[in-house]
């Protein structure tokens, strides 16, 4: 089984879609949720997607780790770096170029 090792660079260069549930829980701090009040408006305008900081990235990153690691989003939950799972190997390349840059 995969395990998060909280590197933190997925919250640097992704984008977090909230579940409708999670949206409508109120947790969480998403973009331009002032400026609706549904759930389907907010999936057509991205106000379902986690807020970011000036530097874009997410806005529970803290010390280069999730500050939110126990409750993150499903989104968070299903990813992992080390996945074998299709859907995410542009991710995966993304991180790996992103920390190959860094290094």
């Amino acid at each position: 089984m995969s395990k998060c090792s909280q590197c933190g660079v997925c919250c640097r260069l992704f984008l977090i879609n909230l579940s409708e549930e999670e949206y409508r829980s109120g947790r969480y701090d998403t973009m331009f949720d002032e400026f609706v009040s549904d759930f389907e408006e907010a999936e057509m305008v991205g106000a379902n997607i986690l807020a970011q900081k000036e530097d874009n990235s997410c806005i529970y990153l803290k010390d280069k780790k999730c500050s939110i690691h126990n409750f993150r989003p499903q989104s968070c939950k299903n990813f992992f770096c080390d996945s074998d799972n299709l859907q995410f190997q542009s991710m995966i390349k993304k991180i790996k170029d992103y920390k190959n840059e860094k290094a």
